[in-house]
């Protein structure tokens, strides 16, 4: 769940954009979202779960791991910089890369359950979904 007191959600402010915003806000931008939408065109099911994921994201400001764990208490956090989220109740996995100095998070995986379970969360690398084997 997302709150404004002490939660994954930014204050409010009002700036005038006149760098980019990573420049000076600390909220999470997403690099890969593509892949995410390729892969609820396949499996329409973890749309909304991803949406849902990919807003909180968006809204964050992760400056360690445990700002992740404060938004995603079940979220398991890896070595070199990986988090391990389950979206839609555990029915699918996403594995992310996340720069917390830059403010980004790299997808790296999203699949289902079964297939997190073949792969080396640690060592995975991004594949776009249209690569990867079925």
């Amino acid at each position: 769940m997302v709150s404004d007191e002490g939660g994954c959600l930014p204050p409010i402010t009002r700036r005038l954009h006149l760098v980019p915003r990573w420049d000076y806000d600390s909220v999470m931008r997403i690099i890969a979202i593509s892949t995410l939408r390729d892969y609820w065109l396949k499996h329409p099911d973890a749309e909304r779960a991803l949406r849902a994921w990919i807003g909180e994201v968006q809204a964050a400001q992760w400056t360690n791991p445990a700002d992740i764990k404060a938004c995603f208490g079940n979220a398991s956090i890896l070595s070199g910089r990986r988090v391990v989220f389950n979206i839609k109740g555990n029915d699918y996995r996403l594995v992310v890369a996340v720069a917390y100095v830059f403010g980004a998070v790299y997808v790296k995986f999203v699949g289902t359950h079964a297939e997190y379970d073949a792969i080396k969360a640690r060592a995975v690398v991004h594949k776009p979904i249209k690569e990867q084997k079925p």
